[in-house]
């Protein structure tokens, strides 16, 4: 794939895309790269919500040097199509820790994107992923984990959850692991289902209604994405962001 054209369901990458969306945002948002470079040892957190009502394309990429950690935490809760691309390389004994929510209605797609390269021995990587959707919309998680040949002892994870609150939703998780070393671990899990009724029957007889009921069960669920995160200021901030999706929402 080259920038002088944009790319198409064909590519792997993009196979869950909103291709309108994409075309609205034009070949040259492609080449809008963020190259972060982490030295050996340094930690860095980084908290974002992204989306508005008009496309949005954030692409990153994350060198951590050997020992380092690199954080980072996302609400995607775009009006538009939103899609957030991450490209890891980590060196030896670096970490890599991701936690994402897509949330929303009104027949929008987000989506998560992250390739996460192992190249050296002894690195940790771990994602964790929630989507809740409704009114048609679409949440979207493709995962890639590269394992080099000489990176022994390396650790990985994946966890995809999607949380479909009315018929015409969906989600997509697209694990894929690449492996070449053979002294490692990497797992990767994927379920959607819909809300637990039973739950929610359980809170509105005990007097919360109907609305507040759901809210705590999602708060829950997306919650899962964001234990990692130490800040607590930030994290509110995630999930104050996550959670006014559902307000105004007709479910």
């Amino acid at each position: 794939m080259t920038t002088a054209t944009l790319p198409t369901r064909r590519d792997e990458a993009w196979r869950y895309a909103d291709m309108d969306g994409l075309a609205r945002l034009g070949v040259a948002a492609l080449d809008q790269w963020k190259d972060i470079t982490l030295a050996p040892g340094e930690t860095r957190r980084h908290a974002m919500v992204v989306g508005s009502a008009a496309p949005e394309l954030h692409r990153i990429r994350l060198t951590i040097g050997e020992g380092a950690r690199a954080e980072l935490f996302v609400t995607n809760a775009g009006g538009d199509y939103t899609r957030v691309e991450v490209e890891v390389r980590l060196a030896k004994g670096a970490h890599f820790e991701f936690g994402g929510v897509t949330i929303g209605g009104a027949g929008v797609t987000r989506e998560f994107v992250t390739q996460v390269v192992h190249a050296e021995p002894e690195a940790t990587s771990n994602q964790t992923v929630r989507a809740v959707h409704w009114a048609g919309a679409t949440g979207n998680f493709l995962g890639e984990i590269k394992v080099a040949r000489h990176a022994q002892k390396t650790d990985a994870a994946q966890d995809f959850k999607g949380l479909l609150l009315e018929a015409g939703a969906s989600a997509n998780a697209v694990p894929q692991l690449e492996i070449f070393a053979d002294d490692v671990k990497c797992a990767h899990g994927a379920t959607v289902g819909a809300l637990d009724e039973a739950a929610r029957f359980y809170m509105m007889a005990r007097g919360l209604d109907p609305a507040t009921a759901q809210r705590l069960l999602v708060q829950a669920f997306i919650g899962d994405a964001f234990v990692a995160l130490e800040d607590e200021a930030e994290r509110e901030t995630l999930l104050d962001a996550a959670l006014a999706a559902l307000e105004g929402a007709k479910l």
